[in-house]
């Protein structure tokens, strides 16, 4: 059995025909540039009559397509909110897939990328074998994959794992309201926020960061400064640690997992910092559970989507 995997994210869309054991035979990745809207739909519905070409043509033979989307997938009516695609509130991507001529005779499964994440971290990656893991994506935003006695955790109305609306930190602030206030200060994009409001507020500061105007600051920057032994970097990121401490101590609390992975584009340059991220938890998980738990950096890095996407395909067979 051969499957189609697609892992659409905020920049490219990568896809890739997989074995059933997890073999990649085919892979290609596409930019979205400044695509939006129906026009992110067709180049989806692009590389899905790109793979199944090449699947003829090496007579490889498919069953299934899974596809990895950035928000949330409404599985009752088979719409996608992805807040990082402009014009996809509410999209109807099952419908536009389903009606392909190509894919008549294909299943068709679409999820979450936080699902996907621990999908294919059991499948191909550090939680193989896993009945109970979770994976925690920190990239522009946060999320989290939640897999419990097996089974993906997907909630009321498809919407569990929204991770980077945690509340960890007092008093409540307005800007909290978009994004949640664990994303607002820890996600990539949140990086560069809380270091643009320190350098709106430390005037008398002159370091590395005051090089680059402060609205084109970015998370890379804010690693890249923390190298120099940069002041503002340091309590950013030391600050951050403490979130991501705290954010795995409430899931090990929460759910008693086997392995806690921490993953998306942070993790990365953030994962120099993991040790310090455990004894942030031990500090406050749950004191037995903590001691069971491997917590631990995604060794699929940015192919844990697409190798997510591949496996939900295939158990849209079993």
């Amino acid at each position: 059995m051969n499957v189609i995997g697609i892992d659409l994210g905020g920049t490219k869309i990568a896809a890739a025909i997989f074995s059933d054991d997890g073999d990649v035979l085919y892979k290609n990745i596409l930019t979205l540039n400044t695509k939006k809207g129906n026009e992110v739909g067709t180049l989806i519905r692009q590389q899905i009559k790109d793979l199944i070409s090449v699947s003829i043509t090496e007579r490889l033979g498919l069953e299934a397509i899974g596809i990895s989307i950035p928000g949330i997938y409404y599985s009752k009516k088979g719409m996608v909110w992805a807040p990082n695609i402009p014009g996809w509130d509410n999209y109807p991507l099952l419908q536009e897939v389903q009606s392909m001529p190509e894919t008549k005779n294909l299943r068709i499964a679409i999820d979450s990328d936080r699902a996907c994440y621990i999908l294919g971290e059991t499948w191909k990656g550090v939680a193989k074998g896993c009945q109970d893991a979770i994976f925690i994506a920190v990239g522009t935003g946060i999320g989290a994959g939640i897999l419990i006695d097996g089974k993906i955790l997907r909630g009321n109305s498809d919407i569990a794992g929204a991770t980077g609306w945690m509340a960890l930190d007092l008093p409540f602030r307005e800007e909290f309201k978009e994004c949640g206030c664990f994303e607002y200060h820890a996600s990539g994009d949140g990086l560069a926020r809380v270091t643009r409001d320190f350098l709106n507020k430390e005037q008398d500061y002159t370091g590395i960061l005051r090089q680059k105007p402060i609205e084109q600051i970015s998370s890379y920057d804010v690693f890249e400064a923390y190298q120099s032994n940069d002041l503002i970097a340091t309590l950013v990121l030391d600050k951050a640690i403490d979130f991501w401490g705290m954010a795995v101590a409430n899931f090990v609390s929460l759910f008693n997992p086997e392995k806690i992975i921490l993953g998306g584009g942070v993790f990365g340059p953030a994962a120099q910092f993991l040790d310090r991220i455990i004894q942030e938890a031990h500090k406050w998980a749950q004191p037995i559970s903590i001691t069971q738990v491997k917590i631990v950096v995604s060794t699929l890095g940015g192919d844990a989507g697409v190798y997510g996407a591949g496996r939900l395909a295939i158990l849209q067979q079993m």
